[in-house]
């Protein structure tokens, strides 16, 4: 297939009183495919999401909110857990008026997905979890920690600069709390109550999704597919979207009718 890339713009809407930022493709599209929405991960943005919207942009309308807290959007007092945080993208997806749409997470993402998914199956058309956390044989900081150490050493220095400069807008604070909420989070659960076709994806670089937990984590779906991206890290979405972009639309079925 060959590797179209589309284009994106920011947008805001208010919700609570709050402004949230978000990014929404604007290349035209056939009306009945269904919309992708791009899930970030921990104290990172849509900015994050960018190269694999742009990719997912000529074929489907595409979406991806800053959550409370994170990158262009308001930083409320509040700090949110899992749950909350699922409760704020099915808001928001009200507010944009989106029904129902294919859910793509990465990393903490997707555990707002299965949270959402799990509450409100009729939103999730299909669901792609993108190096899922949290491994339950490693649900401590320390270990964690260190792979993500590990990790950095396979994201692309522009992968890391982006993900630095968003730690650096959201603050050690509200990365820590969240992480913490992460770690009480047991994705393990919700994944057997999963009904919609769900895809995990795995990079083969990548040390905080070992590809013991990827099989496990497919294992535990009820319609659930593995794939498995050549020498990816974490971050694939970020870093190997050219790849990530022709496995989703392959699980999609989508046509290019262009």
């Amino acid at each position: 297939m060959d590797q179209r890339q589309g284009k994106t713009e920011s947008h805001w809407i208010e919700l609570d009183g709050m402004n949230l930022h978000g990014r929404r493709s604007i290349d035209p599209v056939p009306s009945d495919r269904v919309p992708v929405v791009c899930v970030h991960g921990l104290s990172v943005s849509s900015r994050y999401m960018v190269p694999i919207a742009e990719r997912l942009a000529p074929y489907h309308r595409v979406y991806a909110p800053d959550f409370p807290g994170f990158g262009k959007s308001d930083k409320p007092h509040h700090l949110y857990t899992i749950r909350d945080l699922a409760d704020v993208l099915c808001r928001w997806m009200d507010r944009i008026g989106i029904a129902e749409a294919v859910l793509l997470g990465n990393s903490l993402g997707c555990q707002i997905i299965a949270e959402a998914a799990v509450r409100d199956p009729s939103r999730v058309s299909r669901a792609i979890l993108v190096g899922p956390t949290v491994d339950p044989q490693a649900h401590s900081l320390f270990r964690n920690g260190w792979r993500l150490m590990r990790d950095l050493r396979r994201e692309s220095l522009n992968s890391i600069l982006t993900q630095g400069r968003d730690y650096l807008r959201s603050g050690p604070r509200r990365t820590i709390r969240t992480f913490q909420s992460a770690l009480a989070d047991r994705i393990e659960t919700k994944l057997p109550r999963m009904e919609m076709p769900t895809l995990i994806v795995r990079g083969e670089y990548d040390p905080i999704v070992p590809q013991r937990w990827a099989e496990e984590a497919v294992r535990l779906l009820p319609n659930g597919r593995l794939a498995v991206l050549p020498r990816a890290p974490h971050a694939a979405n970020f870093d190997a979207p050219d790849e990530l972009a022709a496995v989703v639309l392959d699980f999609l079925g989508t046509v290019d009718r262009g």
